[in-house]
């Protein structure tokens, strides 16, 4: 196979002169984007005819199946009232009103409307494309037919509906350059730049800004000759880790236990080319051994503020056997991090990295997302990557727990004004199952009818169940469209308590097609006897 590497990440000395080439983008027809309600889409809202440009407040009709209701928006002004300060507990003493549009259509994201439609000073939601469980909750209207990769017709939406904050949630529109864009047109955008954002699009700028500014990670090389990267591993032995150096959904890390396995990843990747050209550049990094925990920042481009502590749970299977996935669970607090451990964070990596983004002139503003190994032999965190936006699943758990107005908190990022500000988190604990069709991260069946939901539920005030991958069927049922599908969150008192609630909610749910984890927070409940459920 031959394989060509383009260079589209910034380099380490960096002058500020990089564009998105997005911005060239035109969109052919920029036509209304609610159609009508007899959209296929199985989780169209319907229009929005009574919504008016108007100082005053209106009506919202909702449309789905053959049922109606209606909601009422907040007083949504044409022109944006003034800003206002944030106090140190994350509101603001007479905020402004804000519309939010959330990019995204997955559990994260459902999460996200779920935490600003609660804000204060959110008058609407929007998220496009979104999905059926997120138009079916009430948290967002969502908006499916809004091509999310075409930066014009995302600001046309945003001018059109008088949106005042866009949330991106996944990284892919992120590298791809869409915050640079609405950024020009003087959108008010939560996440990074496509330069910044190659903290997460290439690992091996990542490790290099790490070697740069003394970020402690895992000793590494960088290949493209899967000869030389061969060699290296021969000569470092196994277990060892190797990387797909771009975005490779969530799949491009193999932890190779032996020689074998991780020569056979060096080919995968760079002679059969499974991940294309996210894996034309590999990075063959030491294998550390410790406990994996999560930590998330917000980053206004100077000034970073910690978020809660979380602790995913990465492979397949319980007892964290089988292949690497996007998350099968988390939970909040994870204990592991302990005040002191989070203060290093911070100080070691977090705050070196922002320091260091900013010197090479790409400011960092949005979530940044750690994932760290807590190391075995010295007890201290180490990086392992970077995310440029919220953990799924962890942002679920965290998104139940916040008290603060996200939205303010938000805004504040985007203007640089995050000095000062703190947040309010609920006390106790928090944890999310999450449901996945049979065969994931492999192959699996798509269309499966999911029951129960709606009982699953009522099972205890604190249970919230976030989809991430569903939609309607022509009978009103709700089906699996994707490999993660729910995200089935609780809190609790402490961790047992909300463990307990989690996974009877899970039990009430009538899914054949699903499967899940039944030791979600084993980890910090070791002596506990988890669910052993359907």
């Amino acid at each position: 196979m031959s394989c060509v590497t383009l260079n589209l990440v910034p380099s380490l000395n960096l002058d500020g002169s990089n564009t998105s080439a997005n911005s060239a983008r035109l969109s052919n027809s920029l036509s209304c984007f609610f159609g009508n309600s007899s959209s296929s889409s199985s989780f169209f809202l319907g229009p929005l005819s009574s919504i008016h440009s108007k100082n005053r407040c209106d009506s919202l009709r909702v449309i789905k199946g053959s049922r109606s209701f209606s909601s009422v928006f907040k007083c949504v002004s044409q022109k944006s009232e003034s800003s206002v300060s944030i106090n140190a507990r994350g509101n603001g003493a007479s905020e402004e009103r804000v519309v939010v549009l959330v990019i995204g259509g997955g559990g994260r994201e459902h999460a996200l409307c779920y935490a600003l439609q609660r804000s204060p000073s959110c008058d609407a939601v929007f998220c496009a494309p979104g999905n059926a469980g997120i138009s079916n909750s009430g948290n967002a209207t969502c908006i499916p037919d809004l091509d999310i990769s075409d930066s014009s017709a995302v600001i046309f939406f945003c001018r059109k509906w008088n949106v005042g904050l866009v949330v991106v949630g996944p990284e892919a529109p992120l590298v791809a350059g869409l915050a640079n864009d609405l950024g020009k047109a003087g959108i008010l955008t939560f996440g990074p730049s496509a330069e910044a954002s190659a903290l997460e699009g290439s690992k091996n700028f990542m490790k290099s800004l790490c070697d740069k500014y003394g970020v402690p990670t895992a000793k590494y090389q960088t290949f493209t000759d899967p000869s030389a990267a061969k060699q290296y591993i021969q000569d470092q032995g196994a277990p060892i880790v190797i990387k797909a150096d771009g975005l490779a959904a969530g799949k491009g890390v193999i932890v190779a236990m032996t020689l074998e396995e991780a020569c056979e990843a060096v080919d995968s990747m760079l002679v059969r080319g499974v991940f294309g050209s996210a894996g034309c550049r590999v990075i063959v990094e030491e294998y550390l051994e410790g406990e994996e925990a999560s930590f998330f920042a917000l980053v206004d481009g100077e000034t970073a503020i910690p978020l809660e502590s979380a602790q995913d749970h990465k492979r397949v299977g319980d007892g964290d056997t089988g292949p690497n996935t996007g998350g099968m669970g988390a939970y909040s607090p994870a204990p592991v991090l302990t005040k002191e451990l989070q203060s290093v964070v911070m100080e070691t990596i977090i705050l070196p990295t922002v320091k260091g983004m900013a010197a090479e002139g790409c400011k960092f503003v949005g979530v940044l997302y750690a994932g760290l190994m807590i190391e075995k032999k010295s007890g201290l965190p180490k990086l392992i990557e970077y995310n440029v936006r919220f953990g799924d699943p962890e942002c679920q758990v965290l998104m139940v727990r916040l008290e603060s107005d996200l939205a303010q908190v938000l805004l504040a990022a985007c203007r640089g004004e995050l000095r000062g500000v703190s947040l309010n988190w609920s006390p106790g604990c928090a944890m999310v199952v999450v449901m996945a069709s049979k065969g994931y991260p492999g192959s699996y069946e798509k269309g499966t009818v999911i029951g129960n939901l709606e009982e699953a539920a009522n099972v205890a005030p604190t249970v919230q169940i976030f989809h991430a991958g569903t939609a309607l069927d022509a009978d009103g049922n709700f089906i699996a469209t994707g490999g993660r599908v729910l995200g089935v969150t609780a809190k609790g008192s402490d961790l047992q308590e909300a463990r307990d609630k989690a996974y009877l909610a899970v039990e009430e749910i009538n899914w054949p097609g699903g499967f899940y984890r039944r030791d979600i927070g084993w980890r910090a409940l070791p002596q506990k006897q988890f669910a052993t459920g359907k």
